[in-house]
C-alpha cells in the first residue's frame, strides 16, 4: 500500500534544502574541494565531498553528523507542517559511521566529546522531544533500510497504530576512511574507486487513508535482502532478486518503470552488477526508463544516499526533469542500452514511476519504488 510522503529534507556538498540541491543537481555543479577536515597530504586525493560547515577550514569539530541529521529532520517536519515538537513520530536513521568523526577526534586530540553523542536519539530527543529512535548502520543501503521498517511501523494496526514516521539517513567523513576517497564518475568506463562524500536527508512518512494533506509523493514498496556473496564484489543475482521483489511488492511490471537512481557505487565491479541485474529485470524495457546517479555530484553518501536519491528522484519525477550525471560520463564499459543522462538535464514530462536502488558491502541491498505527486 503507497505510504504519502509529505515533508523532504536535505543537505550535501552542493546545497542544503531541495530546491537549492536539485538545482545545483541540474546544473552539473560538482561537490569535491580541497579537504577542511583534515591533513590529506598521507593520502592519494587532496579532496573531498564535504559539507561546508565547519568555522574554521582545517579544523574540525566534532558532532558534526548530528547537527546534519538535525538540519535534514527540522526541514522535513517544517516542509510536513510538523513544526519542532516531534514526540510520539518515531525517527528512523540509517548511518554507516554514526560520529565516528567525533570518536576519531576525541581520541587523537582529546576534544570534548560525551559518549551520549555517540547515539542520535540524544540530540534527536533534545532538540524535537522524539521519544523513540531506531539506527541501521547498513553502509549506502542503511536509510533504505530504515524506510522499509517505516513502511511495516505504519502498516501495523490496533490502538497503537502509528500515522507518521521519519525517516533519515546521515554521514560525514572520516579520516580512517578516507583513504577510499577518488573522483566517483558512475557508469563511466574509465572509473577507479569511491570517492567519499557528507550529507543528510530526511522524509516524513504518512499511513495511507490519513488526514488529507499535500505530499510530494508516495512510496510504493522497499524491499530488502542480504545475498553476502563478497564482501566487496556485488552479486548480480543478488540486487536482480531485490529489484523483483520491489516490483512485485510495488504492484508494478519493469515496463512501468520511468526512471532509474542508479546506485553508480563509480567502481567497476560495482557498475557491472548494477548493469547485469538491470538488464536482467528490464528486459526489452531496458533502454525505456532514464537513468541518473547523485554520487558523481555530491559524491558516495553512505548512510545519507538513499535518502537523497529518493528526494532527488521524488523532484525529478514532479518537476518533470532529471539531473545529469557530471561530470559528463562515458558510458560503454557494460555494453548496455540504458538511457543514461549525462550533460544536460533531461526534459520528460510525464514521468510516474522512479527506481531509486541502493547497495551496501557485503550484498546488503535495497530498492525502493515511489511515484510522483501526479500518479497518487
Amino acid at each position: 500500500m503507497s505510504r504519502p510522503i509529505t515533508g523532504l529534507g536535505a543537505v550535501a556538498a552542493t546545497g542544503s534544502g531541495i530546491d537549492e540541491l536539485f538545482e545545483s543537481l541540474c546544473a552539473g555543479r560538482s561537490g569535491p574541494s580541497r579537504l577542511r577536515g583534515f591533513d590529506a597530504s598521507r593520502f592519494r586525493a587532496p579532496y573531498g565531498y564535504e559539507v561546508d560547515d565547519r568555522p574554521v577550514p582545517g579544523a574540525d569539530v566534532a558532532g558534526r553528523a548530528t547537527r546534519l541529521l538535525l538540519d535534514a529532520v527540522g526541514q522535513a517536519a517544517a516542509d510536513a507542517g510538523l513544526g519542532e515538537d516531534l514526540s510520539g513520530i518515531p525517527v528512523l536513521v540509517g548511518t554507516g559511521m554514526r560520529e565516528l568523526r567525533s570518536l576519531e577526534l576525541w581520541w587523537r586530540d582529546g576534544s570534548p566529546f560525551a559518549d551520549s553523542g555517540l547515539d542520535f536519539g540524544t540530540a534527536l530527543r533534545e532538540r524535537f522531544g522524539v521519544e523513540v529512535t531506531h539506527t541501521f548502520s547498513n553502509a549506502c543501503a542503511a536509510s533504505l533500510y530504515a524506510l522499509a521498517l517505516a513502511s511495516d511501523l505504519l502498516g501495523q494496526e490496533g490502538e497503537d497504530a502509528l500515522d507518521t514516521v521519519i525517516v533519515a539517513g546521515v554521514d560525514v567523513l572520516t579520516e580512517s576512511l578516507y583513504g577510499l576517497m577518488e573522483r566517483a564518475r558512475p557508469a563511466d568506463r574509465d572509473r577507479r574507486s569511491v570517492a567519499m562524500g557528507e550529507g543528510a536527508a530526511a522524509i516524513v512518512l504518512r499511513r495511507a487513508g490519513g488526514p488529507a494533506q499535500r505530499a510530494h509523493g508516495a512510496l510504493r514498496a522497499v524491499a530488502v535482502n542480504c545475498d553476502a556473496h563478497r564482501v566487496t564484489e556485488p552479486s548480480p543475482q543478488g540486487i536482480a532478486e531485490a529489484m523483483r521483489a520491489a516490483h512485485r511488492l510495488a504492484g508494478v511490471k519493469a515496463a512501468d518503470v520511468d526512471l532509474v537512481m542508479l546506485h553508480g557505487s563509480g567502481t567497476p565491479a560495482g557498475d557491472r552488477a548494477e548493469a547485469a541485474a538491470l538488464a536482467a529485470v528490464l528486459g526489452e524495457s531496458a533502454a525505456a526508463p532514464l537513468m541518473t546517479a547523485v554520487t558523481s555530484t555530491t559524491g558516495r553518501t553512505s548512510g545519507a544516499f538513499g535518502l537523497l536519491s529518493l528526494v532527488v528522484g521524488l523532484r525529478a519525477l514532479n518537476e518533470g526533469r532529471v539531473p545529469p550525471t557530471a561530470p559528463p560520463a562515458e558510458p560503454g564499459g557494460e555494453n548496455h542500452p540504458f538511457r543514461l543522462v549525462t550533460d544536460e538535464p533531461a526534459v520528460a514530462p510525464h514521468l510516474n514511476l522512479a527506481q531509486l536502488n541502493a547497495f551496501g558491502l557485503g550484498g546488503i541491498n535495497a530498492v525502493a519504488i515511489v511515484e510522483g505527486a501526479r500518479g497518487m
